[in-house]
């Protein structure tokens, strides 16, 4: 192999290398700048904000990174929270919004399969409130 090709290989590796090292700390300032979206709209007790900041972490999956668990646990603590409050339309809000923010981070495996199914559990027991009232 003359040198040429090698220099040229060695660059091609170079740049995926950096491209991809660019691409994930895109994703992870993006996941954090939308997670602290969320907790500002949850402690001004804005839901619509705070659902939509939490669920755009989540999108921004990165696996094992902690953002993504404090995101979900924040949804399914908005979702328990509405619950609680007897606002059912909004624990449906967040419970589904976390259900399927896992389904669009699948790529080669879906993850938060736990999360998935507690949120089914979920939705299933609130759907006949939400038609009672």
């Amino acid at each position: 192999m003359n040198e040429q090709v090698k220099s040229s290989i060695t660059n091609g590796v170079i740049i995926v290398l950096l491209s991809l090292a660019l691409l994930g700390a895109s994703t992870w300032w993006r996941m954090s700048t939308q997670f602290n979206q969320g907790e500002a709209a949850l402690r001004k007790g804005d839901f619509v904000g705070a659902v939509a900041g939490f669920e755009s972490a989540l999108h921004m999956y990165i696996p094992y990174h902690p953002t993504i668990e404090k995101a979900a646990n924040r949804l399914w603590q908005i979702g328990e929270t509405n619950e609680r409050l007897g606002d059912v339309n909004r624990a449906l809000i967040a419970y589904r919004s976390l259900r399927s923010s896992f389904y669009a981070a699948h790529w080669l495996v879906t993850p938060g399969t736990v999360w998935i199914e507690n949120c089914d559990k979920k939705i299933a027991a609130l759907i006949p409130l939400q038609h009672e009232r």
